[in-house]
């Protein structure tokens, strides 16, 4: 994410990390030298920081496996240790340099791997949403699913970045996923090929027999608000009857394009309310000339819906502009600053709450639709990429319960 882009961010898979808390006593000797010089150690911590040396040159005397002293590792195990110690789960976190260019290729909408959001939720590695157009998505992954293998390697104990080092590799190679289904209890095996990933993330499709149109946001990166227009400009000279608006599995991203893609449905008023640690609240208003404020339109959300596509969601609804179909989302509820470390590390720390416009908070409640409607077991959301081709009655069979109603809702066959 460029600096100074305000962003939100929800238990990203390949920037996420969670030490062990055994790592919560270290701290790098450099902290406490080089790094960080004796007048810049504040005086309240300075026998925190002497106990933390004293961790650190207990292991580097002692500890039998030397080949597993490695300060780097260390330290950014004692960094996400104090990041662990605030409670802030899922939100606040520490990104190694590697894990920050790889959130720099999600923001710009290329990057390389299978394609899945991955958070620590109970203790299990669940997967937010696959991405779309990715490997993930491909073979079938879905929202919710729990990783308990990687190549046939159990993770139960694995920080979150040892499974995503895990889950990493070259192009063109596979990795071997054993996934939990935990509404139905089973398991299986899916095998991923790698691959160099370039986003499409404004979709959009003219649903066979209807004048309705499928408009899909994959995900928040740069310049997906222009991309918004152009196809909303198109639909407009298609007489659209209304647009199904499809933020099912969109993990999130940028704020500011969350906030122009609202703005392009809503005709003022505020897309959202951020509150400070003091409690004060700041309004983030309606950004004037919106290409579709008039249109109808229903809203498509399920537990993949997190972070800056929850903005979105929740101004929806809040507006009364569309009503939302589908599950609960995820739950995303903090903005969080990027403050670079001297490594090429840096921390994401949350600083202020984010609100719906009627100061609803949604941080770890997440919002309810207005219609809830689930999907059967193992079936996932229809997208335009697969509706291409589709005729009208295969529309109507599929298993796609939320588009289907989200659909009846537009044409008046549903209350």
């Amino acid at each position: 994410m460029n600096a100074g882009k305000k962003c939100l961010v929800s238990g990203r898979s390949m920037f996420m990390t969670s030490a062990p808390a055994v790592f919560a006593a270290l701290l790098l000797w450099q902290m406490f030298t080089a790094c960080t010089p004796s007048g810049k150690i504040p005086a309240s911590a300075k026998s925190d920081f002497e106990l933390m040396a004293e961790a650190w040159n207990t292991i580097e005397a002692h500890y039998v496996d030397r080949t597993a002293v490695q300060p780097t590792a260390m330290t950014y195990g004692a960094i996400n240790g104090m990041v662990d110690a605030l409670g802030d789960i899922d939100h606040s976190t520490f990104l190694t340099p590697e894990e920050i260019k790889r959130e720099e290729e999600f923001t710009k909408g290329h990057y390389k791997g299978i394609g899945i959001e991955i958070k620590m939720k109970d203790g299990h590695v669940t997967i937010v949403a696959p991405l779309d157009n990715s490997p993930a998505q491909k073979a079938g992954v879905r929202a919710g699913e729990i990783i308990l293998a990687v190549d046939g390697k159990n993770v139960a104990g694995l920080s979150l970045l040892q499974v995503v080092k895990l889950v990493s590799g070259p192009v063109g190679t596979n990795v071997r996923l054993l996934l939990l289904d935990p509404q139905t209890s089973l398991t299986r095996e899916a095998t991923l090929t790698r691959a160099d990933i370039t986003a499409e993330n404004v979709t959009w499709i003219r649903l066979p027999g209807t004048r309705i149109d499928h408009l899909r946001i994959s995900a928040f990166s740069e310049k997906v608000t222009q991309s918004l227009i152009i196809a909303l400009k198109a639909i407009e000279r298609e007489k659209s009857q209304g647009i199904v608006l499809d933020l099912r599995n969109n993990p999130g991203g940028v704020l500011d394009d969350a906030v122009s893609t609202a703005s392009q449905f809503l005709q003022g008023g505020n897309v959202l309310l951020e509150k400070d640690a003091k409690g004060q609240l700041r309004d983030i208003p309606v950004e004037k000339g919106g290409a579709a404020r008039h249109i109808p339109m229903v809203c498509l959300v399920n537990g993949g819906t997190a972070s800056a596509s929850e903005i979105v969601a929740g101004a929806l609804k809040d507006h009364q502009r569309a009503r939302l179909v589908g599950t609960k989302t995820f739950g995303t509820g903090t903005v969080l600053q990027k403050f670079p470390l001297s490594d090429g590390s840096a921390l994401l720390l949350a600083i202020r709450e984010w609100l719906t416009p009627d100061g609803e908070t949604i941080w770890h409640k997440g919002i309810t639709p207005d219609l809830v409607v689930p999907l059967p077991a193992g079936v996932s959301p229809l997208t335009p990429l697969e509706e291409r081709g589709m005729t009208a009655q295969q529309l109507q069979q599929s298993k796609d319960r939320q588009l289907l109603d989200a659909m009846g809702l537009l044409t008046g066959r549903a209350e």
